[in-house]
């Protein structure tokens, strides 16, 4: 007797079984694949509705003219070289520091600021480009997302089979895991088709391994200058590209395989410099700018300046002050009720931060001038009890910042006082002091005589790490020799 369970799993078998019958042709590899649940007008459906949030997500777009145009036109010969040579690409610089390079299916593909800082050369950037077109061409999008769902499909009739709801979940959360990100598989097939693209459109393929390295070199840059630092880094490249020396040496061997000579095809150094130069680096003046222990927001005027010991997070929606004894805070904005009272404005924003949970020892106070006010209650989190705080600085009638502070119980003895002196910092930046703080620009420039990595490293704009810093961005290491006439980047501000 074939019970109503076992007809459902004949059921979703017959579906599976069905589902694997519609195959496409994959234009990257021309081989059939299982993708029923996205089409190609799905994959650009899907590009078009998430492209503005990843725009809003990274900062907004570069509005450079000669960096977006440039980027541009290098991606589109690649593209014109690439099996959907009539799909509608669109190359977006995002204004960010944070050093990546993504695409979204249907032909979105982007870059950040951060990640083209680190470039040295035209054919560097076409390898980047050329591996980005090559997730949207093998359609690794749809093929991640079909995998999930006949993952889903499947789990469910081994859960209706086996009358176990942990089996769903089990499947469910393995799905999930799927769509974090691309396999290596994936990514080596990427890194194949983006020289591919870049032997067709005539740059030089062995600058795929150059490209990878410099990358090497920025993240084990990063990993040193967070040495002994528990705090994890934020994600950037190697976070969804795998890194690896195999990686490096497989880019080598693709080279190679191209047919074309090391050092046969200009890798077109001057035409990238000269598009860059100028560039902001790092943080845009327009979302606030960090130095050091200090923020400074040139366009809302307000300053503050966080302890010894403190990291400053500059995000789209507020500044995270990170400690290293899981203490720290936020930093928002918020609009004030003309007329409506300080403490009034606080409650409103604890509310938002902390939920309904009742605020004790408020108090009004003045900080720089300003009328002011903080209260404070005790909560329970994974890491044991802390003391969350609040500061409300009224910075206009219609403007209040809030300081929310978060610091375990054990702590806050020893903790207090920096953290005080840090809300007690907060100030109003004055007219004759906008331009004081300057954006960190690249600028390019020709290395003379007598000049070596050592003293063109004291010219940069940085807070510490100088030469590193300086031979990360230029692609060199401890011992390469500067001859007279080449052309670095520098980190300036201006």
């Amino acid at each position: 007797m074939i019970t109503n369970r076992w007809r459902r799993w004949i059921g979703t078998a017959l579906v599976a079984l069905t589902l694997a019958a519609c195959q496409t042709v994959n234009p990257a590899t021309g081989k059939k694949e299982f993708t029923p649940f996205m089409s190609p007008s799905d994959e650009i459906q899907l590009g078009q509705q998430e492209h503005p949030n990843v725009v809003k997500q990274f900062g907004g777009v570069y509005d450079d003219p000669k960096v977006a145009g440039y980027v541009a036109a290098v991606g589109g010969r690649l593209a014109a070289n690439s099996e959907l040579a009539d799909l509608e690409f669109t190359f977006t610089v995002l204004n960010s520091p944070i050093v990546n390079a993504f695409a979204l299916p249907g032909g979105y593909v982007y870059v950040t600021r951060g990640i083209l800082s680190l470039f040295n050369s035209e054919a560097e950037l076409a390898s980047v480009l050329g591996h980005e077109i090559g997730h949207v061409t093998a359609r690794h999008t749809a093929k991640r997302y079909n995998q999930a769902m006949f993952t889903g499909i499947l789990g469910a009739g081994v859960g209706i089979a086996l009358g176990s709801q942990a089996a769903n979940d089990l499947i469910a959360y393995g799905s999930q895991l799927y769509l974090l990100g691309y396999s290596r598989d994936q990514e080596y097939q990427s890194d194949e088709l983006g020289i591919r693209y870049m032997n067709r459109a005539g740059y030089d393929p062995y600058a795929s391994a150059d490209m990878l390295r410099a990358l090497q070199a920025q993240d084990a840059l990063e990993a040193r200058l967070a040495a002994g630092d528990a705090r994890s880094r934020p994600p950037e490249f190697f976070s969804t590209h795998p890194n690896t020396e195999n990686r490096i040496n497989r880019a080598e061997a693709l080279a190679a395989d191209s047919g074309v000579a090391p050092g046969a095809r200009p890798r077109l150094r001057d035409r990238y410099l000269d598009a860059i130069d100028g560039m902001l680096y790092g943080d845009d003046p327009e979302q606030g700018l960090i130095r050091g222990r200090t923020f400074w927001h040139p366009k809302l005027r307000f300053t503050f300046t966080v302890p010894e010991g403190y990291r400053l997070i500059n995000t789209a929606d507020a500044v995270l002050v990170q400690g290293s004894e899981g203490d720290g805070a936020i930093f928002t904005l918020s609009g004030a009720e003309e007329g409506a009272a300080t403490t009034a404005v606080m409650a409103t924003a604890w509310k938002q931060l902390a939920g309904d949970r009742p605020l004790g020892q408020v108090e009004t106070l003045t900080i720089n001038g300003m009328e002011a006010a903080t209260g404070a209650a005790r909560a329970r989190t994974q890491g044991g009890e802390v003391v969350a705080r609040i500061v409300t600085i009224r910075y206009s009638p219609t403007r209040a910042y809030h300081f929310l502070l978060v610091t375990p119980v054990d702590l806050v003895e020893r903790l207090s006082e920096g953290l005080r002196r840090m809300t007690y910092s907060f100030d109003r930046i004055h007219e004759d002091e906008v331009d004081r703080i300057k954006p960190l620009r690249i600028r390019v420039v020709t290395v003379r005589r007598g000049d070596t990595a050592t003293s063109l490293a004291r010219q940069m704009a940085v807070d510490d790490h100088h030469l590193e810093r300086f031979l990360v961005l230029n692609g060199l290491e401890t011992g390469n020799e500067l001859r007279a006439g080449d052309r670095v980047k520098l980190v300036v501000a201006q």
